[in-house]
């Protein structure tokens, strides 16, 4: 008989590519891996495993049930969580990931809300970028996503996953205080074709490149992070402009910069994420309840 536990040490193995580290994400030993696969292997009477090295690499019979362990074991997480639903949301749980700048926004007053409405439901929250962060959903190791995507990007890529949109997210061009635009209500991104870059995320990053090579030009990006403080301030300190999402703008304090609009403007997608299974679970959909009462605020 296969066994849930040993399905999540199989996929644990599967992803940190030793038995090893996955005793250490798991919290448990390295023997007791082993014997966990040992006793898989003879539920299923095949080999999954293949040591290669220092890795451990899937047999075809071990990728298969991976894939199937990931239904599995999100299946299991949706009934944990309606059994608890029962007690009305009592002892709800719900595994939160989401991107910083809506960390620091959306995430503080919806938590809040969900909170003071069911004190029971516990929240927990891990910071990750898309598209990490949505493979995480669909790897069964968080039940709410906060993610983004860009105008016209990743049509589709969605697709098999419950998609609760929260708001539309302005890009702003940032420059310091002196500058010859800084008196400008908008601007066209070409305006700024000669100017050094601080480039953002990795994601962002490569939205800017797109959206300046659409203006005809090639952005010379002199500095990159993926801190937004630390943009801003690179910026306020001359060394550069940037463009911005405005909500990661509200959790800084902008010293020395001026914020203008782009024209066209260039909007990015804030949506919630949850896999269909788990968007029946009360303490799930109550926490998307929030987070989109938290955006329309």
């Amino acid at each position: 008989m296969i066994e849930a536990r040993h399905l999540r040490v199989l996929r644990a193995v599967a992803v940190t590519g030793s038995f090893s580290a996955a005793a250490r994400e798991l919290g448990c030993t390295q023997p007791a891996v082993s014997q966990q696969m040992k006793a898989l292997e003879s539920s299923t009477g095949t080999p999954l495993l293949i040591r290669t090295g220092r890795e451990m690499r899937l047999t075809q019979a071990g990728e298969a049930l991976v894939r199937h362990a990931t239904t599995i074991l999100a299946g299991l997480t949706a009934a944990e969580e309606e059994i608890a639903a029962i007690a009305g949301l009592r002892a709800g749980r719900v595994r939160l990931v989401s991107f910083p700048s809506g960390s620091s926004t959306l995430v503080p007053s919806a938590l809040a809300a969900l909170r003071a409405a069911h004190p029971g439901t516990r929240v927990s929250l891990v910071e990750a970028e898309p598209p990490r962060s949505v493979e995480m959903l669909r790897e069964g190791d968080c039940d709410v996503t906060l993610a983004f995507r860009y105008e016209g990007a990743g049509a589709g890529e969605w697709d098999d996953l419950v998609v609760r949109p929260l708001l539309a997210d302005r890009l702003v061009c940032l420059v310091p205080h002196g500058h010859r635009l800084a008196g400008s209500q908008a601007l066209a991104i070409g305006e700024l074709a000669d100017e050094p870059w601080i480039a953002g995320c990795p994601r962002c990053r490569r939205q800017l490149v797109e959206v300046c090579r659409s203006a005809g030009f090639e952005p010379r990006i002199d500095f990159a992070t993926d801190d937004y403080p630390a943009v801003v301030g690179l910026v306020g300190a001359g060394l550069g402009v940037a463009v911005l999402p405005e909500l990661a703008l509200e959790s800084v304090r902008p010293k020395g910069v001026r914020a203008v609009a782009v024209e066209p403007s260039v909007r990015r997608e804030i949506v919630a994420l949850t896999l269909p299974d788990l968007a029946q679970v009360p303490a799930v959909a109550a926490t998307l309840d929030h987070l989109a009462r938290a955006a329309a605020r």
